[in-house]
C-alpha cells in the first residue's frame, strides 16, 4: 500500500508543476502567479477541493501524442470557500501549452460551470491563455460553443465574475463578456477578439496589444472592465472582497454580516454637503461613503461614465446597490454611457434581490448630435427599462436636481418607487428655472427686470420638492442629517416586499 500512496503523491507533485519549473520561473518573470497560486490567495486557506487533476487531452494530430500531454491539460478547476461560503472556481494555467483550450479543457470547466449552477453558488474564472489550441480545429470550437451555452443559463441564476489576468483573446473573450463582472490587471492583461497581427493585416492600423485591449482601455473606453487593478494579488483580494457583497444564488438570501455602524447613526455633515449655488459641485460619492455602513462601498466601473456612480454597500449589515448622479462630472447629466452603465448594474441587482438604493441629482439627458447620432434614446430607454421592471426593494432619495424625463427615469415614484424621499434642497421640474422663464416669457426676454423677476416665481413655485410632495410623488421631505437612519429603516420595513411583473417568456429590453 505505501508504494501505491507514493505513486499516487509522486503523479499529483507532477501535475501541480504544470509545464514545468522552467515555464513557472518565466511566469513569474513577467509578474504573474500560477494558476494554483491565485486560486491560493482567492480562497480560505487550504478550502481547495481539485476535480480532474489528471486529465489529458485526446489529440493525435500534429505531434500532439509526442510528449504534449501534460496531467491537467492547461485548466485547474474545483471549489472551495471565500469567509466561509461554497464558491466554483477554474483557472487557465498559461504554462500548460499556453493555456489554450481543447476539448478535454473545456469540458473541465463545463464540468464546473454544472456543478455550480446545479448546487447554486458563485463561480470565478481566472483567465490567463492563448485561445483556442489549433491542434484541434472543430473540437476545440465546439469546447467554447459548451462553455458559452453554460454562461447564458446560469446568466442570472449564480454570480459569475471573470478576472483577465493574462492574454484573452479569440473565442476566450466571449465566455467573460456574458459573466457579471469582469476585472482585469494593468501592464499584464488584454482581451480583444483579433490580435494587433490581424488588424494590421486587415485594417493596416498598427497596434500594440496594450492599446488594442489592455486593462486601461477596457476599464475606460469600452466599458468592458468594471475594474483594473495594480497586480495579481490586488485584483485576487478584492474579490474576496465583492463575493462578500453577492448572494450565491438568485434564491439565496443577501449575505449579512455583523456590523458595528450604528443605523441609527445621524452625520451632521450632510447638512452641508449641498453648496449654496446650485450650479456648483458636491462629491456623491463623499455621500455615499457618509450613508453606508463603515463607509465600505465597492464601486464598479469607476474609471468609465464618471458621471454616474454605481457600487455595492451595506446598510444594517445587509448589501444594497447603490446608483448615484456624480455633479462633479458633466454636472451629473444622463448620456449614453451613464445610462447603459447604471442599466446593467440596476439590472444584475434585480436579477439577485439586493435592494437598490439611488441618490439623484440629475439635471437632464446630455444635449448634443453626437448623443442623439448616438443613440441617446434607445440607451436612456435601457435605464428607464430597468427601473421598471425592477421588483426589488427600490428607495430613491432626491438630494438637488431631478430635471425633465431624467427625473423619472432616476427611480421615481412612477416607476414603482417603494419609498421616494427628498432633501429640502431638492428641485423637481421639467427643467432649470432660467431655460423654463426663457421659453415661457419669450416675448419679455428684452426686460431683465422681469425675467428676474419670472425667474424667482418659477423657483418659488416650481423648484422645491412640496410640488411633488403634495401630489404623493415624494413620500417625504427629510433633514439630510437623517438619511441613514431613514433608508436603513425603509429597506427593514420592505425586506419581504413581494411584486411579481406579468408572465413572459422574457422582455424586449431596448439593447
Amino acid at each position: 500500500m505505501k508504494h501505491i500512496l507514493e505513486a499516487l503523491d509522486q503523479r499529483r507533485e507532477a501535475a501541480r508543476l504544470g509545464g514545468g519549473q522552467r515555464r513557472i520561473d518565466a511566469q513569474h518573470k513577467r509578474g504573474k502567479l500560477t494558476a494554483r497560486e491565485r486560486i491560493e490567495l482567492l480562497l480560505d486557506h487550504g478550502s481547495f477541493e481539485e476535480f480532474d487533476m489528471f486529465v489529458q487531452h485526446r489529440c493525435v494530430d500534429f505531434g500532439m501524442d509526442q510528449g504534449e500531454k501534460i496531467p491537467g491539460d492547461g485548466v485547474v478547476v474545483g471549489w472551495g470557500t471565500i469567509n466561509g461560503r461554497v464558491v466554483y472556481v477554474f483557472a487557465k494555467d498559461f504554462t500548460v501549452l499556453g493555456g489554450s483550450l481543447s476539448e478535454t479543457h473545456a469540458q473541465k470547466i463545463t464540468k464546473i460551470q454544472d456543478m455550480a449552477l446545479r448546487n447554486r453558488a458563485p463561480i470565478i474564472g481566472l483567465f490567463d491563455a492563448g485561445g483556442a489550441r489549433i491542434q484541434e480545429g472543430v473540437a476545440a470550437l465546439g469546447g467554447y460553443g459548451e462553455v458559452f451555452q453554460r454562461n447564458v443559463l446560469a446568466s442570472g441564476v449564480i454570480p459569475q465574475i471573470s478576472v483577465i489576468m493574462g492574454p484573452c483573446a479569440g473565442g476566450d473573450v466571449y465566455s467573460p463578456a456574458m459573466t457579471d463582472f469582469i476585472f482585469m490587471v494593468k501592464d499584464t492583461s488584454y482581451m480583444f477578439v483579433t490580435g494587433p497581427d490581424v488588424v494590421k493585416t486587415v485594417t493596416n492600423e498598427t497596434v500594440t496589444a496594450e492599446e488594442l485591449g489592455g486593462a486601461s482601455v477596457h476599464a475606460t473606453k469600452s466599458s468592458i472592465a468594471d475594474k483594473a487593478y495594480d497586480n495579481d494579488l490586488q485584483a485576487l483580494l478584492q474579490m474576496r472582497r465583492l463575493i462578500d457583497f453577492l448572494p450565491a444564488s438568485n434564491t439565496d438570501e443577501v449575505p449579512e454580516w455583523p456590523t458595528f455602524d450604528d443605523c441609527d447613526r445621524y452625520d451632521m455633515s450632510l447638512n452641508t454637503i449641498i453648496p449654496d449655488n446650485p450650479n456648483k459641485p458636491y462629491d456623491m460619492k463623499e455621500l455615499i461613503t457618509k450613508v453606508v455602513d463603515e463607509g465600505d462601498f465597492f464601486e464598479i466601473q469607476e474609471a468609465h461614465a464618471k458621471n454616474i456612480v454605481v457600487g455595492f454597500g451595506r446598510l444594517d449589515g445587509r448589501t444594497v446597490g447603490i446608483v448615484g448622479n456624480q455633479p462633479m462630472v458633466l454636472a451629473g447629466v444622463l448620456d449614453s454611457d451613464a445610462s447603459r452603465k447604471a442599466a446593467r448594474f440596476v439590472r444584475f441587482c434585480d436579477a439577485f434581490n439586493i435592494p437598490i438604493v439611488t441618490f439623484v441629482d440629475v439635471p437632464g439627458f446630455l444635449p448634443g448630435t453626437a448623443q442623439e447620432y448616438g443613440g441617446l434614446i434607445k440607451h436612456g430607454a435601457k435605464l428607464l427599462f430597468a427601473y421598471a421592471e425592477a421588483t426589488v426593494p427600490k428607495v430613491t432619495v432626491i438630494t438637488r436636481k431631478a430635471f425633465g424625463g431624467a427625473y423619472d427615469v432616476m427611480a421615481s415614484k412612477h416607476l414603482r418607487g417603494d419609498i421616494n424621499y427628498a432633501w429640502p434642497t431638492a428641485q423637481i421640474a421639467v427643467m432649470g428655472a432660467k431655460g423654463a422663464v426663457e421659453i415661457i416669457f419669450r416675448q419679455e426676454i428684452g426686460d431683465p427686470d422681469k425675467i428676474a423677476q419670472r425667474t424667482k416665481e418659477y423657483e418659488d413655485r416650481f423648484l422645491s420638492p412640496f410640488v411633488a410632495a403634495e401630489r404623493g410623488y415624494i413620500d417625504e421631505v427629510i433633514q439630510p442629517f437623517g438619511t441613514r437612519k431613514r433608508v436603513a429603516r425603509a429597506l427593514a420595513m420592505l425586506r419581504h416586499k413581494k411584486l411579481e411583473n406579468p408572465w413572459k417568456k422574457h422582455d424586449n429590453i431596448p439593447l
